[in-house]
């Protein structure tokens, strides 16, 4: 590969005919296997119904650059599949298996079986990322500051007495803003208690409770070529009557008009907190940091994602879109991703 000056300080790939770009003559694309079933709310289901229709329009890029695509969906018949096409990699697309996110490391844990290369932060990285609680265990003891916070296994678990309100409650192993509403922000204990109760008995799962930052929002991309880059975009939220403002469920996958603008932002002190982070978390290729910046100037981790939502501009992936802030295409992140993969397959 080939470092050019180009803004912001990115490598560019060489293309056409250039000896640096190592692409696979063959590509299967893993995609979430979607059943309205699996979901037990239709929030969830939101944010995963179009994972078939995300996975060709990545599909139809890499075609571009001539390499064969398969695209096939993360059920019972996937190791079948696999080992009768025998890709010479794999880009691993699926958020969840059966509906459940945790279960999405069982695909990383299956290429490294097959020994195909893939796309993506291994079976380490996945498994921590849907687990909210360890991952803000793991950056508390090593640096990377985050709001106070408590597990909570049922809702009449004791309250610890440092918490302090308001409190937001996040399911611990869904991402994707799912039950992320003003109803998640509670200001005296009986609103979390209420709240516990709904997210528990809904979802059948632990809930993490923190203390709500009030403040300016980051959102943090970390995507490797031939070193890590950063890029950075602060949330501009529209004006409204939301008492708290943040990124909530209503706004990335209902409304149809955008409440969130974004703007650059720069910090080298808030990077050195996000590639630490990165590393930490044993994530690889791409990843997703959201944090707060409170009044005082202090910065908060508040969601780490491993191979967050990832797609052409035409589908309105926000990495894409950051990144295309920053004049990085997304023609070119396809390069770095698959000459990424094929390199380290090769150990070149």
């Amino acid at each position: 590969m080939q470092n050019t000056d180009k803004p912001g300080g990115d490598e560019k790939l060489t293309n056409g005919n250039g000896n640096n770009l190592i692409l696979p003559k063959s590509l299967s694309i893993i995609y979430s296997d979607v059943k309205r079933e699996y979901f037990p709310t239709e929030a969830q289901y939101i944010t995963e119904k179009d994972a078939k229709k995300n996975a060709e329009a990545v599909g139809s890029y890499v075609e571009k650059l001539g390499v064969k695509v398969r695209l096939i969906p993360a059920n019972v018949d996937l190791p079948q599949h696999l080992r009768q096409d025998k890709p010479e990699m794999v880009m691993n697309l699926v958020d969840s298996v059966r509906g459940n996110e945790y279960l999405s490391s069982t695909i990383p844990a299956l290429l490294e079986f097959l020994q195909i290369p893939y796309t993506g932060t291994s079976v380490y990285g996945m498994s921590l990322c849907f687990n909210k609680f360890l991952t803000k265990k793991v950056f508390e003891q090593n640096g990377i500051p985050v709001p106070r916070y408590q597990l909570f296994n049922t809702a009449t678990d004791l309250l610890e007495p440092t918490l302090r309100f308001p409190l937001i409650s996040k399911l611990n192993e869904i991402h994707g803003s799912v039950e992320i509403t003003q109803e998640a922000v509670s200001e005296t204990e009986k609103q979390l208690r209420d709240r516990l109760k709904y997210l528990i008995s809904t979802y059948n799962q632990q809930v993490l409770v923190e203390e709500f930052v009030v403040g300016r929002e980051i959102s943090a991309y970390i995507l490797e070529g031939v070193h890590k880059k950063i890029y950075l975009v602060e949330n501009i939220f529209a004006e409204s009557d939301n008492k708290y403002q943040f990124a909530d469920f209503q706004m990335q996958w209902v409304d149809t008009e955008s409440k969130i603008t974004n703007q650059k932002f720069s910090d080298p002190l808030l990077k050195e907190y996000v590639r630490k982070a990165f590393d930490i978390a044993r994530m690889s290729d791409y990843s997703k940091f959201d944090i707060r910046l409170d009044n005082s100037g202090r910065y908060y981790f508040i969601d780490s994602n491993a191979n967050p939502f990832f797609g052409p501009p035409e589908i309105e992936c926000p990495l894409t879109k950051t990144l295309e802030m920053y004049s990085i295409s997304f023609p070119e992140i396809l390069k770095r991703l698959i000459n990424n993969t094929m390199r380290e397959a090769h150990d070149i």
